[in-house]
């Protein structure tokens, strides 16, 4: 369904100018106590039905712009307009999506949407039909009765969004909406933003998932309160000068040292490598050079006594930019080596943790059915799946926090009951949700955990130590922990799990909105515990972080539906996946997807992916011929990988075919 967006009126309802900009941010200066300056001047203009991305590390000063775009807080200097409106003015002509769900739980789904039409002085009528309309849209007409607090995570962001979208804004701000999201979930959103968009909404939007951010029109790179980069996704990659080198080779964790060796002893490799990135079957390695980068790390690395297999060149991510955009500024974390004293390399290859044929029922609901799989220390294992589809109750089951119906479990060697205090000091658990206490200081978090892991008493400052140097909070240990962002809390709660240096390792979304960055330093920190011969067991719903895992398992509806490498998976799909660049990118999208299934068709910005099961000619041609024919001029076409999310949405979607679906619907 097609979504129109209200003419852009400005003040007294006159006519606005073609040419006038939906967001104007000029000189923008925001101060806190008088030094602490969270927004230092900076300037951005946003189109009308433009798609604006606002990205950065915690702290950049994203969230404090929106609100003062909001017309929530004032500027200490500066201006910010809405269509020639001063923001404060312009309030209801805004949408204002914030970070944590601010919705009330009490109340239905539809007496939400009523209660803020009305906050909105929109009339019953319309708030009627509009109210229907997109739920509809969003597959939630369905749920009008249900509590608001009883929605998953994505099903709240949509209702978020259908409440904002009731007062018909004419500039919609989404701080950061699809946090915590599953990829079917995320996708659908996207969709239902370019439908918007494409219709003149103007949309500004902060996310920590870079490959959403490739989905705007234009991105700016925000750090310090500045603006440091602003372009469209493909300029800020070009900007960068360089080509990214997938690099396989037979042992990646001493790849990855023979090459940071190699760099801090040759200022040559230094200039010819920009960044190594781990992931879990390569390596990424960031040349200006290809050519050259091949040579430099293929000499390191066979010098290392190591093979190189296979190197493919492709464009960077925008991930990529970004990180290297950061370090050329001085922002990057560095925690110092981390302490482990107990190293689990002699269990390396044994099961750590298995399960087969599990089963869960709550009554006569089933939310997991007959899954089997098996994590091998010094493993780390990806466990995939929508919201609904089984994960966070399976993770329970196999760390002994809840009894599975039928089935049997093995946990770090113990089989029958794994409650006992022995299998319990062996694990660590980060659950899904914040797992410290708000209210204690981190210092005192820490000691408790501490104590409740067992952590010998001359180990304990040294760990805590790192912990706090890790989350990038020295000297900070008096701070009340909920005082915390959400992406530091992230960092102490998963240096708390891991202070005992655990056999097995449980992270159920350990980076949900955590900045690219930090998510970076997580993930050091889980290869180097895998490469101890800790087993860990890792969910997420960021489908680039899942690459960093060395197996994946795909649950749906309870099932595991499949399983395998990050590369291995990614060829079972079969097909073909073509990326066009075309002049009308949203019509070319709404035609393509019609007669066929939706989820073959997504939108990246002015980037369309097409999936076909013909051969690579047949599928091109078919293609091809439908977009000529409507009138639509194609800049580009060429194959191009699949990604996870790619191969995440096939297999929801296959299975959804099959009658299979997730608890929520």
């Amino acid at each position: 369904m097609v979504v129109s967006a209200p003419n852009a009126v400005a003040k007294a309802g006159s006519p606005i100018a073609a040419n006038m900009p939906a967001i104007c941010v000029t000189a923008l200066v925001k101060t806190y106590a008088g030094t602490v300056q969270a927004v230092r001047g900076i300037d951005v203009s946003v189109a009308r039905g433009e798609i604006f991305g606002l990205i950065g590390p915690d702290g950049a000063g994203k969230t404090t712009t929106f609100q003062i775009m909001a017309g929530v807080m004032e500027a200490t200097s500066g201006a910010a307009s809405i269509y020639g409106e001063p923001a404060r003015d312009a309030r209801f002509h805004t949408g204002y999506l914030t970070q944590t769900f601010s919705l009330y739980p009490d109340l239905t789904v539809w007496e939400n949407i009523r209660y803020l039409g009305d906050l909105r002085e929109v009339p019953l009528k319309e708030i009627e039909e509009r109210g229907h309309r997109y739920l509809a849209m969003f597959d939630m007409d369905r749920f009008t009765d249900r509590l608001a607090g009883r929605l998953s995570g994505g099903m709240k962001q949509k209702l978020s969004l259908v409440s904002a979208l009731v007062a018909q804004p004419q500039v919609l701000l989404l701080d950061e909406p699809t946090t915590g999201v599953d990829p079917v979930s995320r996708r659908e959103f996207w969709d239902t933003l370019a439908h918007l968009a494409a219709d003149g909404l103007t949309i500004m939007i902060a996310t920590p998932y870079l490959d959403e951010a490739e989905r705007c029109h234009r991105v700016a790179l925000m750090h310090l309160g500045e603006i440091r980069e602003i372009g469209t996704p493909a300029e800020l990659r070009e900007r960068l000068g360089a080509r990214r080198l997938e690099v396989h080779t037979d042992n990646l964790g001493r790849a990855e040292e023979v090459l940071a060796d190699a760099a801090e002893k040759s200022a040559d490799m230094r200039r010819e490598i920009i960044d190594v990135q781990r992931f879990g079957d390569r390596l990424d390695v960031i040349a200006p050079n290809p050519a050259v980068g091949r040579s430099v790390v293929e000499k390191a690395l066979r010098g290392g006594g190591l093979t190189v297999d296979i190197y493919r060149e492709d464009q960077p991510t925008l991930e990529n930019t970004f990180v290297a955009t950061l370090r050329a500024a001085g922002q990057e974390l560095k925690a110092p080596p981390y302490p482990g004293l107990h190293d689990h390399g002699d269990l390396r290859g044994k099961i750590a943790i298995g399960a087969t044929n599990l089963t869960k029922r709550f009554g006569s609901f089933t939310a997991v059915k007959d899954v089997s799989l098996d994590v091998k220390y010094g493993e780390i294992y990806g466990l995939l799946g929508a919201n609904g589809a089984g994960k966070t109750t399976t993770i329970k089951m196999l760390c002994g926090l809840l009894e599975p119906t039928t089935g049997d479990m093995q946990l770090t060697g113990e089989r029958g009951s794994l409650r006992s205090s022995e299998v319990r000091q062996r694990i660590g658990y980060m659950s899904q949700k914040f797992s410290l206490y708000d209210d204690l200081s981190i210092g005192e978090n820490l000691d408790f955990f501490a104590g409740v892991y067992g952590v010998p008493e001359k180990e304990r400052e040294e760990k805590k130590r790192w912990v706090m140097a890790f989350s990038g909070l020295e000297g900070k240990l008096d701070l009340i922990t909920g005082s915390l962002p959400g992406g530091w809390k992230q960092r102490v709660a998963f240096g708390a799990s891991i202070m005992h240096e655990p056999e097995v390792l449980f992270l159920d979304e350990p980076t949900s909105g955590v900045d690219p960055l930090a998510r970076r330093a997580f993930w050091r920190m889980i290869n180097k515990l895998a490469d101890m011969g800790t087993a860990i067991l890792v969910t997420t719903h960021y489908l680039e972080e899942a690459e960093q895992c060395n197996r994946l398992g795909f649950m749906v509806a309870g099932e595991l539906a499949a399983e395998g490498t990050p590369r291995g998976v990614k060829a079972q799909q079969g097909g073909h996946l073509l990326e066009f660049i075309v002049d009308q990118p949203q019509k070319a999208s709404d035609l393509l997807r019609q007669g066929t299934e939706r989820w073959r068709v997504s939108l990246f910005g002015d980037r369309l992916h097409v999936i076909t099961d013909d051969d690579m000619e047949a599928g091109h041609d078919a293609t091809v011929a439908k977009l000529l024919a409507a009138g639509i001029q194609i800049k580009s076409v060429m194959e191009e990988q699949y990604s996870l999310e790619d191969v995440f949405i096939a297999v929801v979607e296959k299975a959804r075919k099959l009658g299979k679906v997730a608890s929520e619907d």
